[in-house]
C-alpha cells in the first residue's frame, strides 16, 4: 500500500464529528482541561497503513485545535488514536500536515 498526500480540505461531516468525539477525552487528558465546545469544522484525510484524519475543531470563542487522528485498518480492530494535536489555532489558520 502506498502512502498518499493528504486530501484537500473538506467541510466536516457527521463522521468527522464522530471521529473527533472519540478522541476528545484523550485531548482533554493531555491538556488537563475540559473544552466547553467541541465542533469539527473541516478536515483532511491521508491514506497510510490505515487513515490519518487532520481535523480542525472549534473549542471555544475564537479558539481552535487541530487533531491528527489515526484509524487503523478494519481487521486490526483498534480504537481511534490521537496521534498529535496543535492548540492556539485561529479560524483563518490553514489546516496542514503536522
Amino acid at each position: 500500500m502506498m502512502c498518499r498526500a493528504p486530501s484537500a480540505v473538506q467541510p466536516a461531516t457527521a463522521k468527522t464529528q464522530y471521529i473527533a468525539d472519540q478522541v476528545r477525552s484523550q485531548l482533554e487528558e493531555k491538556e488537563n482541561k475540559k473544552f466547553p465546545v467541541f465542533k469539527a469544522v473541516s478536515f483532511k484525510s491521508q491514506v497510510v497503513v490505515g487513515t490519518n484524519y487532520f481535523i480542525k475543531v472549534h473549542v471555544s470563542d475564537e479558539d481552535f485545535v487541530y487533531l491528527r487522528v489515526f484509524k487503523s485498518l478494519p481487521h486490526e480492530n483498534k480504537p481511534l488514536t490521537l496521534s498529535n494535536y496543535q492548540t492556539n489555532k485561529a479560524k483563518h489558520d490553514e489546516l496542514s500536515y503536522f
